[in-house]
Order: C-alpha cells, then sequence, then structure tokens
C-alpha cells in the first residue's frame, strides 16, 4: 500500500473541497462507519467476492484469477455494481503509483489551484499521501486533506509537514454519541483538532447536524475549544452541515434535519465563541 493508492475516484474539478477550484482524490477504505455515510461505497475494501458481476450491463467486470478486475473504458458508470454489493464496497478501484496520479492531475493545472484527498478515511494511506503530496508540491499546487480525524496526526510528521492543510469532521464532542454516530470513540479527533489548530493548519471544521442529537453541545464545546487559537489569529472555518438522506443506506435514513431557525441558531453559538467564518450548507 506504500507506493500505490487505493482511488475510488477522482473529481477533476470541485469547488467545494477546500479553497478555489480543485482536484478531489477519494481514497477506498475507512475506519469509520458512519451511519449517515454518503459514500458508503468507500467504507471497506474489495474482497472479490464476485457476486456484483452479474449485475453489470455492460461486462465490464471480469473473474481474473479469483480477482475482480474492472475495465474502466467500458464502464457507464450506472453504479449497480455498487448497488447489489453487500459489504460497503466497490469493484470500481484504481491502484495507481504516485507517477500516475501526478500524471492524471497535471491534466487539471491551468485550472486548478491544488488538490483535497478524502474518502473513506484518506490518512489510512498516508505513506503514499506523503509521496504523492512532496510531488505535487513541485508543481506550484497546494496540498489539502479531509479527514475523520481518527488517526492521531502528531505520530505522522512528515505526512502533516507535506500537508497545507486539514478539514476536520467533528461528528459530536460527547464520546457516546460519537460511538452512536461512528462506532469510533472521540478522543483522537479532538486532540487532531487541537494539535492541528496549535501549528495553524486546521483551515476547517465540519459537523453534521441531526435533529435528536446534541447539536448545540457539539458546537459550543468544540468552538470553546478552539477559541484560544482564534484569538492568536488563526483562521479556521465552521461549516455547519444539515443532515441530508440523500445516498444514505437505506436502514439509516429515518433520522431527520434540523429546522432552519435551529441551524441558525447552532451558528450564532458559534459566532458567540469567536468564530467568525461561519457557514451553513
Amino acid at each position: 500500500m506504500s507506493n500505490k493508492g487505493i482511488i475510488n475516484k477522482i473529481i477533476d474539478m470541485s469547488v467545494v473541497d477546500g479553497p478555489g477550484n480543485r482536484t478531489s482524490i477519494f481514497l477506498q477504505g475507512c475506519n469509520f462507519n458512519c451511519f449517515y455515510c454518503h459514500n458508503p461505497e468507500t467504507i471497506r475494501h474489495c474482497i472479490n467476492c464476485m457476486e456484483c458481476i452479474p449485475s453489470c450491463p455492460t461486462k465490464s467486470l471480469k473473474n481474473v484469477n479469483g480477482k475482480i478486475v474492472w475495465n474502466d473504458k467500458t464502464c457507464i458508470n450506472c453504479d449497480e455494481c455498487i448497488r447489489v454489493c453487500k459489504h460497503l464496497s466497490s469493484p470500481k478501484i484504481y491502484n495507481w503509483t504516485v507517477e500516475e496520479t501526478v500524471e492524471r492531475i497535471k491534466k487539471n493545472i491551468p485550472f486548478i489551484r491544488g488538490i483535497t484527498v478524502s474518502g473513506g478515511e484518506c490518512t489510512l494511506q498516508h505513506t503514499f499521501l506523503t509521496s504523492l503530496f512532496t510531488e505535487v508540491r513541485k508543481l506550484g499546487l497546494t496540498c489539502f486533506v479531509d479527514t475523520n480525524g481518527g488517526i492521531p496526526l502528531k505520530r505522522l510528521p512528515d505526512f502533516v509537514e507535506v500537508s497545507d492543510a486539514f478539514m476536520l469532521d467533528i461528528k459530536a464532542f460527547d464520546n457516546e454519541e460519537h460511538l452512536f454516530i461512528t462506532k469510533s470513540k472521540v478522543d483522537v479527533v479532538l486532540e487532531n483538532a487541537d494539535y492541528l489548530a496549535s501549528i495553524n493548519k486546521l483551515f476547517e471544521i465540519r459537523t453534521v447536524t441531526i435533529a435528536g442529537m446534541d447539536n448545540r453541545t457539539t458546537i459550543d464545546n468544540i468552538t470553546r475549544m478552539l477559541s484560544k487559537y482564534i484569538k492568536m489569529g488563526h483562521k479556521i472555518r465552521y461549516k455547519i452541515i444539515k443532515y441530508r438522506k440523500y445516498g444514505v443506506r437505506e436502514e439509516y435514513s429515518m433520522f431527520s434535519a434540523p429546522t432552519d431557525d435551529e441551524m441558525q441558531e447552532l451558528k450564532q453559538i458559534a459566532i458567540r465563541n469567536g468564530f467568525e467564518d461561519v457557514i451553513i450548507v
């Protein structure tokens, strides 16, 4: 995994994944299992069960020596293979070297300010990303990381050094609520938030808000925790995201979003605690 990236998809130009127009690279595999995940097919790696092969209308999936091989030239991206997958995965994966990935990025250089890596959870492939970012920065592009914060970044100094900034998802402040949403504890996430803010590499925090969750406490505690860095002049955006059912697994579609008035109240909590750049989406 160190010399190749396991890539789910690439969006050549995106304006919602960091500053300016960016190439967004989504890596396969995640250490969380959030019930409201909009990309559940990125959570696990393909186990080559072959159950998706008959579903492909263009025969773009084949069993080659016990492994599924995907032909992206004949694929029409109907995603029928993803719909029938029972393992939260996808057979449509690129196993690319740093050089192959850079060649794809180079095609977009006249139109982009940088790249953003996401997932899945991209930091699980930090060795590949450290090499990729080193090469991409030589092209004059910035490298942003969209992460769930579940990997202790203090232990990855080389990766952090070549990363220009991080966009950190904080699902909840309370550990029990975070466990309910993600099946993982929150302590490492909060440690990463403090660490990244302390070195002025925390570009954005993102919290998905759901009716019935303790959204007020989450946003109040997070913004209080980081307010000292705001007072030091560090610029940290807070993006408060209203829950949407689109793309969420059917068994979790019973949840609903807060009202617009509640969203405005959450925004005011962040502003009261010193945050100036607060966005509702």
